[in-house]
C-alpha cells in the first residue's frame, strides 16, 4: 500500500469515528460527564414555569400553582405554551421541549419547575439541547412523568436535577421545609420521614419505615416512578445505576404490573450492581381482580430486592403523596435501611 493511499484511508477512518462520536451521547464518548450544580434558588428569583407532559385544562390550578410558588418568594414566568394543548398533553412536542430549551438560555430565569406529570415527556426527552443544558446549568425539578426528563438532563450534562413538587403539587409545611432545605438553602440534608403519630392507636400506623435488608450504602441517587423509568429501558436516555443508590415509587399499578416493571429493571441489568435501594410510596397498587390469590408487594420487593444483598428499606416519602421530599437526582448520598434515612454528603446546589 502506497503511503498516499494510506493517508487517505487512516483519514476516512478518522472522520468515520469523529462522525460516530459526534451521534453518540455525550456519556458513551468519554463516560459519565462531571457533575454540575445549579445556583441554589433565592427569593426574588425567576421561576420558568412549563407543561412537558400533561395539559391543565382549567384556569384555578395554574392559578393555585402560581400563587404557591409566588408565597414562596418566587416571581414566576409562564412558558409561551404553558396554556397550550395537543390531546391530552400541553402543546406539541416541539412547543413543549422549546419551552424547557427556551427557559435554559433565558439568563432571565433561575430556575425551571414542571406545573404537572401526567405523561409526554419521554416524546420530547430527545429533543432537548443538553449542549445548551450543559452550558448554562439551572435548577430543574418534577416528579411523576419528569421521572424521564430529570434522568434523562443528569445523564446527558451531569447536572444534578430535582425529583421535588411539581407546580400543582400541595405545598404543605413539610414538603416546603424539605424543597427550602435542598434547593434553596443548599443544606446537605437528612430526608427522614416525619413522626409517626399514633392518634388514638395503640402504634403509629402512617409513613412507617420497613427494614428489607439492613445496612448502609453510599453512591448517587437515582430513580423516580418506576413504570415511566422502565419506559426508558434500552434507550441513551436510561440511567445509569452502577454503584447508585435507586429510589422508585409508583401509583395506580396492579401488583402483577409492578412486577413485570421490576423484571424489567431486572433483565437489563439495571439492579445487578445497585448499592441500595429506597422504595418510596406503591399508592393505590394492590392485587386487582386476581385477589389475594397474586403475591403480594412485601412478597415481589423481596424476589427482587433481597436476593441484590444490598441495604433496602421501604415507605420512604417519595412518590404521589402529600408530603414529598425532595430528591437531588445525581447527588451523592447516604441511605440507612434501618433508620429509614437518606443523607446528602454535601450540598446539590451551589
Amino acid at each position: 500500500m502506497t503511503a498516499s493511499r494510506r493517508q487517505i484511508l487512516t483519514g476516512a477512518a478518522t472522520a468515520a469515528a469523529s462522525a460516530l462520536a459526534a451521534a453518540l451521547p455525550a456519556q458513551a464518548q468519554s463516560g459519565a460527564p462531571a457533575a454540575l450544580r445549579a445556583r441554589r434558588l433565592r427569593p426574588g428569583d425567576t421561576i420558568g414555569l412549563v407543561s412537558p407532559a400533561n395539559a391543565t385544562f382549567e384556569r384555578e390550578p395554574l392559578e393555585i400553582a402560581i400563587e404557591s410558588l409566588q408565597a414562596l418568594g418566587f416571581k414566576v414566568k409562564p412558558g409561551a405554551h404553558l396554556r397550550s394543548r395537543y390531546g391530552q398533553f400541553g402543546g406539541t412536542d416541539a412547543q413543549r421541549a422549546g419551552d424547557i430549551n427556551d427557559f435554559f438560555a433565558d439568563d432571565g430565569v433561575d430556575g425551571i419547575l414542571a406545573m404537572t406529570g401526567g405523561s409526554g415527556s419521554n416524546r420530547i426527552v430527545d429533543k432537548l439541547d443538553y449542549a445548551l443544558i450543559r452550558r448554562k446549568p439551572k435548577f430543574f425539578g418534577g416528579f411523576s412523568d419528569l421521572t424521564s426528563l430529570v434522568n434523562a438532563i443528569h445523564l446527558q450534562t451531569g447536572l444534578i436535577t430535582f425529583h421535588c413538587p411539581v407546580a400543582g403539587s400541595e405545598w404543605n409545611e413539610f414538603s416546603v421545609q424539605q424543597f427550602r432545605a435542598v434547593a434553596m438553602e443548599g443544606q446537605a440534608q437528612l430526608m427522614q420521614n416525619p413522626p409517626s403519630e399514633r392518634g388514638d392507636n395503640l402504634v403509629p400506623r402512617e409513613d412507617r419505615i420497613s427494614t428489607l435488608r439492613a445496612g448502609v450504602a453510599r453512591g448517587p441517587l437515582i430513580g423516580g416512578n418506576l413504570a415511566v423509568l422502565c419506559s426508558l429501558a434500552g434507550s441513551p436516555y436510561f440511567p445509569d445505576t452502577r454503584g447508585a443508590i435507586l429510589f422508585l415509587e409508583e401509583i395506580n399499578e396492579y401488583i402483577y404490573s409492578v412486577d413485570r416493571l421490576l423484571s424489567t429493571l431486572r433483565l437489563s441489568g439495571a439492579l445487578d450492581q445497585v448499592a441500595g435501594v429506597v422504595l418510596g410510596k406503591f399508592t393505590n397498587c394492590g392485587p386487582g381482580n386476581g385477589g389475594f390469590g397474586v403475591l403480594t408487594l412485601d412478597e415481589v420487593f423481596d424476589d427482587y430486592f433481597l436476593p441484590l444483598k444490598v441495604p433496602v428499606y421501604r415507605g420512604a416519602m417519595i412518590g404521589h403523596i402529600k408530603k414529598k421530599f425532595t430528591v437531588p437526582v445525581g447527588q451523592l448520598a447516604e441511605m440507612d435501611a434501618s433508620a429509614g434515612t437518606i443523607r446528602l454528603l454535601s450540598p446539590a446546589v451551589s
